[in-house]
């Protein structure tokens, strides 16, 4: 750990770019999307010199299985045809990936590691594309260019001379296709350890852990065709208009339609407002924006449960003078436990609901109401929900509500959690699970040939701790930037510099490539939208989406450099290494992808005739039993669940903090230092706050602030200096952006339920700068 346990600054290179001009701040009263989404995008592509390439992409982005699936959200596909299945910040995200600029063997001979970590994120990040593979020399301080063959050597070698197969982790972000992620947990698990972190570690572990225990399936049942047709949509933690924008079509359909649409957000979102679609050229042509709630209600962080009970309580109380309030057929049918959830109800005081969700028993009941007169409802949620120390009890909650009124099974109806990156989910159904269970692995045993290991594996929290004591020797990143997206950040890197052996497989430059072990590889693997030819011609790689499609994607542009690999052949490198007398099949797999589906299809539920069924239009989707009222739980229903409310209200004098993005950036990758939607222009070392919370501190706006998180542990976090910003959020809440504040986050301060971190509620205090 670090040599002053008790108080952690980051004094790392800020995030952003350098501001060029004083913070500004006004409130955002204009229609999320619409010609503000245009004229930013506009900016972006001429400030990227894509003003070619940029309108390609979108003519081929999100279109069924000619085009490439958009590298950024992972929300479904378009069901009726549309042309322009787009979004601003898919927009942004491709063509900051499509860049001219590239990060060559001249630019590393040139920067050194120590230089290197003292520039921005952002600056990192605005070299371009990596374009050959890189050694670390410890002699000189410098990435140097090594051959493929020898980088793969490096990591078999290593790996090899290993006393134990758990002394390595393989660490997954969302970006990885289905056919390498298969591959890599292939490796992984022949290699002899299930040491597989992945992103969803740290946002939906939740949700999967709370809808396997609910109802046997760890995905939501509903899929967009469902959004269309719903009644009512209750959207839970979630900022629809930056983390996942193609939503806004949907909720505007919905309002059209006379749908409720009831927003569930500590702040009032500009998705929870207006909208105009930019692909609606009418709307466009008049600025006609159209509403995208009919309710909004703001709990405190943390609250959401406790107003979700609050409806149910509700739904409850009405039964009793009118029936049709439940839905009793189905609860005796098919669900167990709902005798124990009644009276848990009942026993939960109306005083308590208000306390801890900090919403009046007026606006419960209201939100009640809509729930009871909605013949079919969907409950949505995202990491607002899932980042907090009960979140599988509020997602467990957000079932039972489901469950009362029979809102499942059916068109328009069931839960529908919101994945934020692009084949997240389909990474954990192709493998990488650090819980895998028997018959998967008795499948995939079967299927290819090896005996994989059957104990528990590390996750992304533990993997940190067994870096830091030596215990984990190897890491291994496929995508992302885990030095910035994990916790605890001075922690993160202290784990990862004491690695023997740090491999990252990237398409650009990051922080994780200047934060690494005595040994470091950088190997650069082509983009979402670049051609991947191989010995039997083009290659096409598949995605699974929040809703479970699974689609093709095929790049449509040259790669940025003749030396880069596709990810699946990386994968097959480095297996092939380090495997010498492995009968896995790499290099003949990577050839013709359609042999990766093939083994897939027989190694994996719900695959069957991989082949034939991605190549359909819109692709297809993975069964969910639980849809068809099939619950593979022990007791064969879906289960009522009984926790006990949390007490989540601040301690006097605290406040309980929550990490979010900015509008003008996609998970660590940093646009600019602006938040559109939110007001902000040339900052992003603030915090959001209460006017009351600020007055009562004798903060004013744009005051200079020092944030102190502390940890279930005794120690303190400090951010110094950050500027308050008043906002719409409730009394004793605070929020700010992501990666800057997960310095703040303790390592040891993950929830006992999902090990997630707790990076959506932070136990604060904020004081006048010293």
């Amino acid at each position: 750990m670090s040599a002053n346990p008790e108080e952690r600054e980051r004094t790392e290179a800020r995030v952003g770019p350098e501001p060029t001009a004083e913070p500004e701040y006004a409130p955002y009263h204009h229609p999320a999307a619409g010609w503000g989404a245009a004229n930013s995008v506009t900016r972006f592509m001429m400030r990227e010199g894509a003003l070619v390439d940029g309108p390609r992409a979108i003519m081929r982005m999100n279109h069924e299985n000619t085009g490439f699936d958009c590298p950024g959200c992972a929300w479904p596909d378009d069901t009726k045809g549309l042309h322009l299945d787009i979004c601003e910040n898919g927009i942004k995200h491709v063509t900051w990936e499509m860049t001219r600029k590239r990060v060559d063997r001249a630019f590393f001979a040139a920067h050194s590691v120590t230089e290197l970590a003292g520039w921005s994120d952002y600056e990192l990040e605005n070299q371009g594309r990596l374009t050959e593979p890189m050694v670390y020399d410890p002699d000189t301080d410098l990435y140097t260019p090594i051959s493929w063959k020898d980088a793969f050597e490096l990591v078999g070698r290593t790996l090899r001379a290993l006393d134990s197969p758990h002394r390595a982790a393989y660490y997954t972000s969302g970006r990885l296709g289905n056919e390498a992620t298969f591959l890599y947990q292939l490796m992984a698990r022949e290699l002899g350890t299930n040491n597989l972190p992945d992103c969803s570690n740290m946002c939906h572990e939740a949700s999967g852990r709370a809808l396997t225990a609910s109802l046997g399936t760890g995905k939501g049942t509903v899929d967009l065709k469902d959004w269309e047709t719903t009644d009512a949509l209750f959207i839970l933690g979630v900022n629809a208009a930056s983390n996942a924008p193609r939503m806004l079509t949907a909720l505007a359909e919905a309002y059209h339609r006379g749908a409720q649409v009831v927003h569930i957000n500590p702040l009032v979102e500009a998705a929870a407002t207006r909208t105009i679609i930019p692909h609606d050229f009418k709307d466009m042509a008049t600025f006609h924006a159209t509403r995208t709630s009919t309710l909004n209600l703001q709990p405190r962080i943390g609250g959401d449960m406790a107003l979700v009970r609050g409806m149910a309580k509700a739904i409850l109380e009405q039964s009793s003078a009118d029936p049709k309030a439940l839905d009793r057929e189905f609860i005796e049918r098919h669900t167990a436990g709902f005798e124990e959830y009644r009276a848990l109800c009942e026993a939960t005081s109306w005083e308590d609901l208000e306390h801890q969700s900090g919403i009046g028993r007026a606006d419960i009941l209201e939100a009640a109401r809509v729930y009871r007169e909605a013949d079919r409802s969907i409950v949505s949620w995202c990491l607002g929900v899932t980042q907090h120390e009960h979140g599988v009890d509020t997602v467990r909650e957000i079932v039972n509500l489901l469950l009362l009124r029979g809102n499942l099974g059916r068109e328009g109806a069931g839960p529908s959690p919101v994945r934020g990156h692009s084949n997240v989910q389909g990474n954990r159904t192709c493998g990488i699970d650090h819980r895998p269970g028997t018959e998967f692995l008795d499948r995939l045993a079967e299927v290819c040939g090896i005996e994989p290991p059957r104990e528990h594996g590390l996750d992304t929290v533990r993997t940190i701790e067994a870096m830091l004591r030596g215990e984990v020797k190897v890491f291994v990143g496929m995508g992302g930037n885990f030095a910035l997206a994990a916790p605890d950040t001075p922690v993160t890197y202290e784990a990862l510099r004491a690695c023997e052996l740090t491999v990252q497989v990237s398409t650009k430059l990051n922080r994780s490539h200047v934060v690494h072990g005595r040994q470091a590889l950088i190997l650069p693997c082509l983009g979402r939208t670049e051609k991947d030819h191989q010995r039997t011609g083009p290659q096409s790689t598949s995605v699974e989406d929040s809703m479970s499609m699974v689609h093709l994607s095929a790049g449509m542009k040259r790669p940025a450099s003749p030396h880069l690999l596709s990810e699946p052949a990386i994968v097959a490198g480095m297996a092939r290494a380090a495997l010498p007398d492995s009968e896995t099949p790499w290099e003949w797999y990577i050839e013709d992808y359609d042999r990766i589906r093939d083994t897939m299809a027989r190694a994996l539920d719900g695959f069957e005739d991989f082949n034939r069924r991605v190549r359909l239009p819109l692709g297809f989707r993975i069964k969910q039993p639980a849809r068809e009222l099939v619950f593979l739980t022990p007791s064969g229903r879906a289960e009522f669940s009984t926790a006990e409310l949390p007490d989540v209200v601040p301690a006097p004098g605290t406040l309980a903090l929550g990490t979010m993005r900015s509008h003008d950036q996609w998970n660590t990758t940093i646009y600019s230092d602006n938040d559109r939607y939110r007001g902000i222009k040339n900052l992003r070392t603030l915090v959001f706050m209460n006017e009351d919370d600020m007055r009562e501190r004798g903060i004013a706006k744009f005051d200079p602030v020092d944030i102190t998180s502390t940890a279930r542990d005794g120690s303190t976090r400090r951010l110094p200096g950050y500027l308050a910003i008043p906002y719409d959020i409730p009394r004793g809440c605070a929020a700010g952006y992501m990666p800057e504040m997960n310095v703040l986050c303790a390592l040891g301060d993950y929830s006992t339920q999902s090990d997630q971190p707790i990076m959506k509620h932070v136990r604060v205090t904020i004081d006048p700068a010293a």
